[in-house]
């Protein structure tokens, strides 16, 4: 048997009843002050009196203006999320700004506009949809959480699924690829990568999966005419899974990209 420390118990002891001791004074001042102040307002009179009740009145109706944005005028939408089913939204004004910014970001992309079989560039398409990634999950982290009802998802679980279902498995299948030829050809045309027809026809298809979030994010931002701001309607997925062919204009405006 291996001798005890010296002091070890005594010691140990002591910490807990110092510590007992100090959250007792700590409770004990709390209570003195709370006291005290309860005894001065009820010393006050007259027009001190209502200035205080006038101040505290106030401040409960800003808590209850605040409470009553982000959960009573809360109203619902129905969405079609892509590779789920169509769910319901319960939004309010702080999500349908949310919702907002991120349809903006999702429809002035080159992510959403058509890139023909012999057009357009492969890179430029794969770097927009990482700076989609970057700036949606930026939005989230800045906004304030939605009020969570039980009758209904957020704006954030959207946007989450948006990420995860679709820009993530595309961006970690086909970017180390095309950054692999990218190193073996510094100098090559993108049109002599094996992949790169590949890597298009993945492309039209998660595309046609963006187009339904940024419709989904019009709905819940209260877009009217959402079709025709984004501009151009992605053509239909064939029985296999794929697009039956290049994205095709809308009557509507097409909507300014960048990069």
């Amino acid at each position: 048997m291996s001798a005890a420390q010296p002091g070890g118990v005594p010691n140990q002891r002591w910490r807990i009843l110092r510590g007992t001791t100090l959250r007792l004074l700590s409770a004990a001042v709390v209570g003195a002050v709370i006291g005290l102040a309860v005894f001065s307002l009820t010393q006050v009179t007259s027009r001190s009196l209502f200035a205080i009740t006038g101040g505290i009145a106030g401040a409960a109706a800003v808590v209850a203006v605040q409470w009553y944005q982000r959960t009573a005028r809360l109203t619902e939408v129905k969405v079609t999320v892509p590779q789920l089913s169509e769910l319901t939204f319960a939004v309010n004004n702080d999500s349908r700004q949310v919702a907002w910014q991120l349809f903006v970001e999702t429809v002035t992309r080159v992510s959403t506009q058509p890139l023909a079989s012999d057009q357009g560039v492969v890179r430029e398409a794969l770097s927009s949809m990482y700076g989609l990634f970057a700036t949606t999950r930026e939005t989230l982290k800045a906004s304030r959480p939605s009020a969570s009802v039980p009758s209904g998802q957020t704006v954030e679980y959207l946007a989450i699924t948006m990420l995860n279902q679709a820009l993530r498995p595309f961006l970690s299948q086909w970017h180390p690829r095309l950054q692999e030829f990218e190193r073996a050809h510094p100098d090559g045309q993108e049109s002599a990568w094996s992949q790169n027809a590949a890597c298009r026809a993945a492309l039209r298809e998660v595309q046609r999966d963006i187009y339904d979030y940024a419709v989904g994010f019009a709905r819940l931002a209260g877009v009217r005419e959402a079709e025709a701001l984004i501009g151009v309607v992605p053509a239909p997925r064939s029985p296999e899974g794929g697009t039956g062919g290049d994205h095709r204009p809308s009557t509507g405006g097409a909507a300014r990209t960048r990069g």
